[in-house]
């Protein structure tokens, strides 16, 4: 008998503070979706430049358990989640819309130890340790702040450098020459 079919199945709520404790030890799975905006997500808001309405993300999550040959049956978590923030463009340094749509598979473990020695080879699933006061919503905001690019900028053609950013002139100022500081030393050494 599969263990997945007599074991209940716990909608989450959508909102935010239901998220800060989940009791992923239970013998029980989990499904849950809603809409996390960018208050809800402290840390992720001090990376934004600006917050427009609409910013945020979608998220969506469910909880199974998966049998192993010689192991307990372990919990596997897929979580995805789509949205928008807005980061400073490198490119023109005005605001630039970085949309997100990531999913992610984890497995949940006892201990830290076993979470340490989980191998890192394993691309599809990354460990997580379970605890019945489980933070879900610290576990979303971290994996968008992962997921931000290192360098964010608009797509290709869709703004322009700023001039003053790479040394560039613009026209008027190409024909006002600054006076030379020097010559003001060489009136001096012509008057004494």
């Amino acid at each position: 008998m599969n263990r997945n079919q007599v074991l209940p199945q716990v909608q989450l709520s959508a909102e935010a503070i239901a998220l800060k404790k989940v009791d992923f030890c239970a013998p029980q799975s989990y499904q849950g979706a809603g809409f996390l905006t960018m208050t809800d997500m402290p840390r992720l808001a001090k990376e934004a430049s600006s917050v427009k309405p609409g910013d945020g993300f979608a998220w969506q999550m469910e909880t199974h358990f998966e049998d192993s040959p010689g192991i307990e049956p372990r919990q596997i978590l897929d979580l995805a989640l789509k949205g928008c923030l807005h980061l400073v463009c490198q490119r023109c340094l005005q605001d630039c819309a970085v949309n997100l749509d990531e999913k992610r598979r984890f497995v949940f473990v006892a201990t830290e130890a076993e979470a340490d020695d989980y191998p890192l080879e394993d691309e599809v699933q990354e460990p997580l340790v379970a605890s019945q006061h489980f933070n879900l919503l610290e576990t979303i905001e971290d994996e968008v702040l992962l997921s931000l690019p290192l360098i964010p900028k608009h797509p290709e053609g869709f703004c322009e450098p700023h001039a003053t950013v790479f040394g560039l002139e613009d026209e008027d100022e190409g024909s006002n020459e600054p006076e030379n500081p020097f010559n003001i030393l060489k009136n001096m050494k012509k008057n004494s």
